[in-house]
């Protein structure tokens, strides 16, 4: 993506010279996989049962503070992520006007190792989530390493947008309100049906990460988006479950097969209209 001299948000946080304040998992192991695939990618439901898993591991987590200077890399990514934030909040500023809607804009935290938030204290392992207790976005930059060695994505820069697009996506849901309107319709619902509204949340925070990739596709470069397709098919649930235990159970899902993940995000990317982001309609 040509970001290069654009401008860059002053809504980031970054902790990561300073990480700690919250349990981190030392060594990671079967729970802190666990956590990940739980939380990939904004999972709501996985930052409330992350606590529990963490402390399942008992002796294995500690409390970490840590201080230690930001390499030459880790500043050029700051600013990257500060420059991916600003495109966001010029696109949704834009789109939210045109309906006559005022944005709020999030702030988002880099952070390495763990982290504490509103939604409570979460490792790394954790994976890139949005919190609405606070309305911001927290990513370890290390997970997209993880993404490509553990999961088969492609990597690239693109695929960083294409995360902080999507958990955007989630904050957009919360503007709307319609993460409250979906927890309210999963009461009394069976966990399978429940499973079905989760799902589709991400597919639609996925089908706004294509809208917000629309309205800047001049900056992008050949390659991107197969870049965010990469990303979007290796953490479908079906791809995570498939590698990690060797069959499939669709009445667990919670974030949307590979087929759907890029689905609805090419849609928002072909169409650039939330109004066609029906996901809870048109489950595909």
């Amino acid at each position: 993506m040509k970001w290069q001299g654009r401008r860059q948000s002053d809504n980031v946080e970054d902790r990561r010279s300073i990480s700690g304040g919250g349990k981190a998992l030392v060594g990671g192991g079967v729970i802190g996989i666990i956590i990940l695939l739980l939380n990939v990618f904004g999972g709501e439901t996985g930052q409330q049962i992350a606590p529990i898993l963490e402390q399942m591991q008992g002796g294995q987590s500690q409390q970490t503070e840590t201080a230690a200077p930001l390499s030459e890399e880790d500043k050029k990514m700051g600013e990257y992520v500060r420059t991916l934030l600003a495109y966001n909040e010029d696109t949704w500023t834009k789109i939210f006007a045109e309906h006559g809607m005022t944005y709020e804009k999030p702030k988002l935290v880099l952070f390495k190792g763990a982290v504490q938030t509103a939604c409570g204290g979460a490792s790394s392992a954790s994976g890139p989530f949005y919190c609405p207790g606070d309305r911001k976005v927290y990513m370890d930059l290390d997970f997209f390493e993880e993404l490509k060695t553990k999961f088969g994505a492609k990597g690239g820069d693109f695929a960083i947008a294409y995360v902080i697009a999507h958990e955007i996506g989630h904050h957009i849901q919360t503007l709307m309100g319609t993460s409250s309107k979906m927890r309210q319709m999963q009461q009394g619902k069976s966990d399978a049906e429940a499973n079905k509204l989760s799902v589709a949340l991400e597919l639609q925070a996925d089908f706004y990460a294509g809208v917000w990739a629309h309205d800047n596709q001049k900056d992008l470069d050949v390659g991107d988006i197969d870049e965010a397709l990469s990303a979007a098919n290796a953490v479908g649930d079906d791809a995570i479950q498939s590698k990690m235990q060797g069959h499939v159970v669709p009445d667990s899902f919670t974030h949307g097969t590979s087929e759907q993940r890029m689905y609805w995000f090419k849609k928002g990317f072909t169409t650039g209209d939330i109004k066609q982001g029906t996901t809870f309609e048109d489950i595909r």
